[in-house]
């Protein structure tokens, strides 16, 4: 059984003893600790006398039981709750200012299997908590100093299906342009990975005036197959794609907040450039209106394609540290124009800032919409680059020091940044290697990229290498 703690929610896989698995204890102790400091982050409620919390869920086989417990202690804080049932991440995120509500819970494990699940936690601009938000949650709980609401303070439980909202609000978006895409006649196929996707994806698609032929689409929580959209795990969308003859394959984790295409060929366009490819949209409407500045962001272990295209176009590229808090943290402070991860994740602040792969679907079609091209000619266009991913086991945590200090020393003379961990970047041969340390785990996780993949694996191992050497004496 596992459980972890982090200043972003609480995950664990279901049952076993507390303390050491998801359980109802675990899960009531963490529900209540974000009530309680919810005065704290603000001191009125939006509306009304009570404060108000969204909650939805992914298609988890343990998310009936997790919703009734978050929403049990929240009104038995005092707290009202609109439940939205099944619903996106996204879905939940844009749910809190819909409903003009304080704070949202989101239940799901992302593209954790089928035992997870998790508890992520929401501000009242349906954003995830700062750090410093996060630790005071966790330390409340840890006390477990709890003092819940009398009889007649209970909160009340409303049910909105915010679905349609959601939808509606990215075919608003002035950079959608749904005529060009319903021109475009497309035709994709949907691997919507037995959960939500299933619900609002096709739906999405069908108002956009595509064709969407959808496998693993029933919302039953029991994956087809691992549920992170990476293309080992797409082999059966992949066929399908090829065998339908579709224009494209779309894939979406549980929660729908990661998004990968297959290219018309059934080869994978690349989780790394699905960010890549709709910036390159924003940054090239952007440039012919004129708008400045035009800044992008994504985390240190993405692609430097981004960095590419950005400045192809004009614009200023800005790293953060990994983590999507990190990612919107920085966007906010420069007034992005777009952002986002490498793991598909697009966080366009025009609609809000979460990462939603309904988003990046309506964007990438206008984009291929307007090229008139294919998918696999629209990745041509794109800068060509590799990531290689490995990881340094440690004898334990405190040699993780050791190693990166060792490593800015040997690299000195290369641009080092370490704002997370260490990043070494090459860059008269267009490449970097990135090393943090686990926050679970005693080990690194060694992500290295180069325009071949050759070139990738060498600088990878080369590093890896030097560690252990190191660690050896």
């Amino acid at each position: 059984m596992t459980l972890i703690k982090s200043i972003s929610g609480i995950r664990g896989t279901i049952g076993g003893p507390a303390g050491e698995g998801l359980t109802p204890i675990d899960i009531v102790k963490f529900t209540y600790a974000y009530c309680a400091t919810l005065p704290s982050r603000k001191p009125a409620p939006n509306s009304g006398k009570r404060y108000k919390v969204v909650v939805g869920r992914d298609a988890r086989i343990s998310g009936q039981m997790v919703e009734q417990l978050v929403c049990g202690t929240l009104i038995s804080c005092g707290v009202d709750v609109v439940k939205c049932g099944f619903a996106s991440t996204p879905t939940t995120e844009l749910a809190v200012t819909f409903a003009k509500a304080d704070g949202g819970i989101i239940l799901t494990a992302s593209h954790n299997p089928r035992q997870w699940n998790a508890l992520k936690l929401l501000n009242d601009k349906g954003e995830f908590l700062t750090a410093v938000e996060g630790q005071a949650i966790l330390d409340l709980a840890a006390s477990e100093d709890f003092d819940f609401a009398p009889v007649d303070e209970i909160g009340t439980i409303t049910e909105h299906d915010f679905t349609d909202e959601h939808i509606e609000s990215v075919l608003a978006l002035e950079a959608v342009d749904v005529p060009a895409i319903k021109k475009a006649g497309f035709k994709v196929v949907l691997d919507a990975v037995n959960s939500v996707g299933g619900i609002i994806m096709p739906r999405l698609l069908e108002r956009l005036g595509v064709k969407c032929i959808t496998i693993n689409g029933e919302p039953t929580g029991d994956f087809a197959h691992n549920p992170e959209p990476l293309p080992k795990n797409l082999i059966e969308l992949r066929e399908t794609v090829v065998r339908e003859k579709a224009d494209l394959g779309i894939s979406v984790d549980p929660d729908v907040d990661r998004l990968a295409f297959i290219c018309e060929t059934g080869d994978p366009f690349v989780e790394e450039y699905t960010l890549v490819s709709v910036a390159d949209y924003l940054l090239e409407r952007a440039e012919k209106a004129g708008v400045t500045p035009r800044y992008t962001v994504s985390n240190l272990s993405s692609s430097r394609a981004l960095r590419d295209v950005t400045e192809a176009h004009g614009g200023t590229y800005f790293a953060s540290a990994v983590g999507e808090v990190n990612v919107t943290t920085k966007m906010h402070e420069i007034g992005a124009l777009i952002g986002g991860e490498g793991n598909g994740g697009v966080i366009y602040p025009a609609s809000h800032c979460g990462r939603d792969a309904m988003v990046g679907v309506a964007l990438f079609l206008s984009h291929l919409a307007h090229k008139g091209i294919t998918v696999s000619q629209l990745k041509a266009t794109l800068p060509p680059y590799f990531i290689a991913k490995n990881r340094i086991d440690l004898p334990d945590a405190s040699a993780v020091v050791p190693v990166l200090e060792a490593l800015k020393e040997k690299f000195k003379n290369e641009k080092i940044n370490t704002i997370d961990g260490v990043k070494i970047d090459f860059e008269a041969e267009r490449k970097w290697v990135h090393l943090r340390k686990s926050n679970t785990e005693p080990i690194i996780r060694v992500y290295s990229e180069a325009p071949t993949e050759a070139e990738a694996e060498a600088l990878g191992a080369e590093i890896v290498k030097f560690a252990l050497d190191l660690l050896a004496k």
